[in-house]
């Protein structure tokens, strides 16, 4: 059964790294043990599981039906195996935490170093993405989304700050050519810098608040680039005077303390609940998973 279980683990490793090479890296074994592993899977079940070509390899349908089920099977046998470790005097094994890249930036580095610190044998593996995926299946023990991204049956603790912002800024240089904004629908006259989610699809409108009232713009402007990864990217666009940027607040403060970035609009900047972690109520809560709970409580 353990040599079962080794080579069911490998051709997982495989088909989410579509290929040997980026499958060895991420796991630390090697290609052809991999290779080996799943040609014995291949030949045991009498199916092919794996196209494999010179460039790619891709599951079969009854690979892509093995992994369906297979995945959330073998989080639940991760899941007892690792409550061992409540016999143990400290907690230990892995944390695997699914988290947007804004989350990675702006939450976890005042969380982790207690953390890590207070639980010496707990490694915590970071898989940082803005698409919505499903956690359980994506191998992970918990995620980190807010609210309106929350899946159901889901159990949710806050983490990280309660209240956030969105905030809209400039560079000096930008203003003085071009004007300051005074209303939210005056940006629809200026160069405005966007994000997109994975998905494709374009970020959601630029969103404004004051005394109750709401105003939903559809901005325009000469950069989009994807949400979370390219981040960065548009905050130095915005920097260079490129145009307007409409971010977490506090990722753009080091600009605006440093007035490299002014506020625009400040009186506008909506305000939103921060994140939760949350996790499976239907299956094991590994103890590396518990300790993280309970430190952030």
């Amino acid at each position: 059964m353990i040599a079962d279980l080794a080579d069911l683990n490998a051709f997982l490793a495989v088909a989410r790294a579509r290929g040997f090479r980026d499958a060895a890296r991420a796991s630390g074994s090697s290609a052809s043990t991999l290779s080996e592993a799943v040609r014995r899977l291949e030949a045991r079940l009498g199916v092919r599981l794996l196209h494999r070509t010179t460039r790619s390899v891709t599951p079969t349908e009854a690979g892509s039906r093995l992994i369906e089920r297979l995945t959330p099977a073998l989080g639940e046998v991760a899941a007892a195996l690792e409550t061992v470790h409540l016999f143990r005097d400290r907690p230990a094994g892995t944390l695997r935490l699914n988290v947007p890249v804004s989350a990675a930036r702006l939450v976890l580095p005042a969380i982790l170093p207690g953390f890590l610190a207070a639980y010496p044998d707990i490694q915590v593996e970071i898989v940082a993405e803005d698409g919505f995926v499903d956690m359980v299946a994506s191998g992970c023990d918990a995620g980190i989304r807010y609210d309106e991204r929350l899946e159901q049956d889901m159990i949710a603790v806050p983490i990280g700050p309660r209240i956030q912002r969105f905030a809209t800024a400039a560079a000096p240089a930008y203003l003085d050519r071009h004007g300051r904004p005074t209303h939210p629908r005056d940006l629809l006259g200026h160069a405005c810098l966007r994000g997109r989610f994975s998905s494709g699809a374009t970020t959601s409108p630029w969103e404004f608040e004051r005394a109750a009232e709401i105003v939903r713009i559809e901005p325009q402007g000469p950069l989009i680039a994807s949400v979370g990864g390219a981040a960065d990217l548009v905050v130095d666009m915005a920097v260079a005077g490129s145009g307007i940027v409409h971010l977490f607040e506090d990722w753009l403060r080091p600009h605006l303390d440093r007035g490299t970035l002014v506020p625009v609009l400040e009186e506008w900047w909506q305000p939103f609940s921060g994140p939760f972690l949350y996790y499976s109520g239907r299956r094991l809560v590994p103890p590396p998973l518990r300790a993280f709970v309970d430190f952030i409580r």
